[in-house]
């Protein structure tokens, strides 16, 4: 089934009404006054825009599934190469701590 901008607006506006609440109720949201309706109206609006964001990422990540992913390799290199560096700087520092009042006659 194929799912739709118009889908998914549908069915945000269905989960975020609640089942016991009048039309009139549920299109203004739970608050009072105008405050309250554009609190709702944004939250409704980042909640469309997250879904339909996530969809078309799902629909592109359909389409080409060769988009340059980063292999397992790579990460492994890279965390490799990060822990020694880190490593190698930590031992630096301890031999200066360990001998910083010898090197200071130097």
């Amino acid at each position: 089934m194929k799912h739709t901008a118009a889908r998914t607006r549908r069915a945000v506006l269905r989960a975020t009404t609640h089942p016991h609440t009048g039309s009139y109720t549920a299109s203004r949201g739970p608050g009072r006054g105008r405050r309250g309706a554009r609190t709702w109206a944004r939250a409704n609006r980042a909640v469309l825009r997250l879904t339909t964001r996530v969809q078309e990422g799902l629909q592109e990540a359909a389409r080409r599934p060769d988009r340059g992913d980063i292999s397992t390799t790579t990460v492994i290199i890279w965390v490799a190469a990060v822990t020694g560096a880190v490593l190698i700087a930590g031992t630096i520092a301890v031999v200066i701590a360990k001998y910083n009042g010898k090197l200071n006659g130097l």
